[in-house]
């Protein structure tokens, strides 16, 4: 048999240089993408045995663009590699698609044995996510569906309802407009919102912002 086969996302050239040198000997990688809709083109023709996404990426997110991908290409494994620190994302990329979560920041040999681990059947949680998501689920054990609004969840929203843009809200809590908008969404989804004006009077329901009359 070959070497297993890996197939790289990110906006950043230097990054998959480097992500590239530094799988090639151990690794066969197959192609390198910087947005979701190419990977979705790509991916499928080249069947790879490991997909590397970064969740930022111009167009369609890594996050679209992964969950999408698992319906099309379901045996293959798929390992976030992002700069997000926050637990929730993490939760909802391995709750629906990813095999692995990554930092950056970690070590280029934490990298390779994510890969490994993961084609072995293993899922694989970078140390500083797998604290968060163990200290997530302590606070709140309950399922998904029942539980309450997270403290992210919970800034993210006060400040839309307070009619911050996302590109604002980001710059208050030095994130990315793509992770407000993915909170956002989230809130709405499982709260069963549909309109900004249900998101300002479910935010003056849970206490998050006060009515002054």
């Amino acid at each position: 048999m070959g070497r297993p086969s890996v197939l790289l996302a990110d906006d950043h050239t230097l990054v998959l240089e480097a992500f590239k040198k530094l799988l090639e000997s151990d690794f066969e990688v197959v192609g390198t993408v910087s947005d979701g809709q190419s990977l979705l083109s790509i991916a499928p023709r080249l069947k790879p045995d490991v997909v590397v996404v970064d969740l930022s990426m111009p167009g369609l997110g890594g996050m679209e663009a992964g969950i999408q991908l698992k319906k099309l290409l379901p045996r293959s494994k798929l390992i976030v590699l992002t700069m997000s620190e926050d637990p929730d994302i993490a939760s909802e990329a391995l709750h629906h698609w990813a095999s692995g979560y990554l930092l950056k920041k970690s070590a280029g040999a934490e990298l390779i044995k994510a890969i490994r681990d993961v084609l072995h059947g293993r899922s694989y949680v970078t140390q500083k996510i797998a604290q968060g998501l163990e200290e997530q689920f302590v606070r709140d054990p309950r399922p998904e569906h029942k539980r309450a609004l997270t403290s992210r969840q919970r800034q993210v929203l006060k400040l839309l309802a307070e009619g911050r843009t996302m590109k604002e809200a980001a710059d208050a809590l030095h994130v990315t407009a793509r992770t407000v908008a993915f909170h956002k969404y989230k809130i709405m989804d499982d709260f069963g919102l549909k309109t900004t004006s249900d998101l300002v009077r479910f935010a003056i329901r849970e206490k998050v912002i006060f009515w002054n009359v």
